[in-house]
């Protein structure tokens, strides 16, 4: 039966045209962008992310039928996603932060899609629109985070499952001491991998499940709990399993056959939750709404909006946007906002003796140089008269930019096993009389623990965070053409037979010394 109304009308030549200048813009804009997610892709953690187009592909064209019976108009509100998107940009490519040119490479596309197709066919499309995010994967300080804290609450379900099997099982931080054997709770292990698949398999269920709202938005954030419980009974599993199978049962295919199935048994709950929810107060067959033919819409009565164009070729507010876009891409490729600013002096001529602490340099591997890829860089480690230690680390960066900054500890320690038992701000008084704030963190390992100073000097400032780093760096990349800065970390190992106080009280004498000392080799607010 032929639809009651049909506003589809074909795209014409010039439509296309002005479609692959945008698509052109865009590419060359946020290639580097682009590139760089795609190798993300390759991350175990983030494989999922390849299935997210064919995925957003289904959807729209699952809702194509409903899209074409809405009438299209030129909608200049979609300016303004495409303004802020470009804004943010600069955010993005000055403050060298991927995951701000990912949301603003989706606000322009969508900006444009409303300005093309108006309000009402975007709101049609907004789920596979929205969809398009988990394209993106997550900043690397935020991943960490979440995987430690997954690998926290994974390893203590799963000695307490091993407890209720009748297992004897001693967990600390994510250290599993079985008694006969210790079971590392590494990264693989930490549910990240399958919590975001999971997360958006709920999603879809929800999305394709005709039932009332509240049971929709229950099964999406039902994979949540599901997703983290189902991985303590791997790592219980493991434990089980280990005294029958031996070491093999935590690696290779038996640890990996393992996550699939549990996978697969998170998603037989999730379907069998839609068999619960069908049956608890069933939706009335009546009210659910039928998309078979073009229903009359309020966008039917929308006129296309007469708009001047520039000689005949293109509206006004497109050729905007085309400015805009090209404006951007040439003053982002042509200028350049980050001077490289050496080091007063290299820290090859640093002092190996501060003090009574007598230090010994250490080499970093090439494998760590060339990722870090740093202008300069000092590791020490030194020694009191008593032989209690003190490891020194300086990394320089002349000119910081995307994927090029300095790494935050609290990233980087936690993903080595450290577990952060305690942070914040300290003040430290200094050898010259003046102040410094710095961030403290006392971790554990193992058995081990040490105490952490450590700080980001950057341009004159001392900065504690990376979200400060990343704001600074747009902001003197803007005004001052610079982005260098350091990151200074020393840290105390706590002793068999004394208290981290003692260990602190050790590391504040040390940094009250060095600390003014790296003014003569860092480059400071005016150069």
């Amino acid at each position: 039966m032929r639809a009651k109304a049909d506003f589809h009308h074909g795209v014409t030549a010039v439509q296309w045209l002005r479609y692959a200048l945008y698509a052109g813009l865009i590419l060359g804009l946020y290639w580097g962008a682009f590139t760089y997610m795609v190798s993300l892709w390759n991350n175990e953690d983030f494989n999922y992310c390849y299935f997210v187009p064919a995925i957003v592909a289904y959807l729209i064209w699952e809702k194509s039928k409903a899209y074409l019976c809405i009438q299209p108009f030129l909608d200049r509100r979609g300016l303004l996603p495409v303004i802020l998107g470009l804004a943010i940009f600069w955010l993005g490519e000055l403050g060298g932060e991927y995951t701000i040119l990912f949301i603003s490479v989706w606000l322009v596309a969508i900006g444009l899609f409303w300005l093309e197709q108006g309000l009402n066919r975007l709101k049609e499309l907004l789920v596979p629109l929205v969809f398009i995010l988990a394209m993106f994967p997550l900043p690397s300080m935020l991943a960490s985070s979440l995987t430690l804290k997954l690998k926290l609450i994974s390893s203590w379900l799963g000695v307490t499952m091993l407890h209720w099997y009748g297992m004897s099982a001693y967990r600390e931080g994510n250290l599993i001491d079985l008694g006969f054997t210790q079971l590392q709770v590494v990264d693989a292990c930490s549910g990240l991998r399958f919590f975001f698949p999971l997360l958006l398999l709920g999603f879809l269920l929800a999305y394709f499940f005709k039932d009332r709202t509240w049971k929709r938005v229950l099964l999406t954030l039902s994979s949540i709990p599901i997703s983290i419980l189902t991985n303590g009974l791997r790592i219980a599993l493991v434990g089980m399993l280990f005294p029958i199978f031996g070491p093999k049962v935590a690696e290779g295919f038996f640890h990996d056959f393992s996550g699939w199935f549990i996978f697969m048994v998170s998603l037989g709950i999730l379907l069998a939750e839609v068999w619960l929810l069908k049956r608890l107060h069933p939706k009335a067959p009546g009210s659910l709404k039928s998309t078979a033919s073009c229903p009359e819409q309020a966008s039917s009565k929308l006129s296309t909006v007469a708009e001047k164009s520039f000689y005949g070729i293109m509206p006004v507010p497109q050729l905007f946007v085309v400015i805009l876009l090209a404006g951007t891409f040439i003053l982002s490729t042509t200028v350049e906002f980050r001077e490289k600013i050496p080091l007063k002096r290299p820290f090859a001529t640093f002092p190996d003796r501060i003090g009574q602490w007598q230090g010994k340099r250490q080499a970093m591997e090439s494998v760590y140089l060339d990722v870090l890829n740093l202008g300069d860089y000092l590791l020490i480690d030194f020694k009191d008269p008593q032989g209690a230690q003190i490891h020194l680390y300086l990394a320089y960066n002349e000119s910081q930019s995307k994927g090029r900054s300095a790494h935050s500890p609290s990233t980087c320690l936690p993903g080595g096993g450290w577990l952060f038992k305690e942070s914040g701000i300290v003040n430290i008084p200094l050898s010259n009389g003046g102040n410094l704030e710095v961030q403290r963190a006392v971790m554990e390992k193992t058995g081990q623990k040490q105490v952490s100073y450590y700080w980001f000097a950057q341009r004159g400032r001392v900065l504690h965070n990376l979200y400060q780093l990343k704001l600074f760096a747009f902001w003197d990349a803007l005004t001052k053409q610079r982005t260098d800065g350091a990151l200074v970390r020393i840290i105390s190992p706590v002793g068999a037979t004394e208290t981290a106080e003692k260990a602190e009280q050790r590391l504040q004498l040390f940094t009250s010394q060095i600390a003014p000392l790296l003014d003569q080799y860092l480059p400071g607010r005016n150069i």
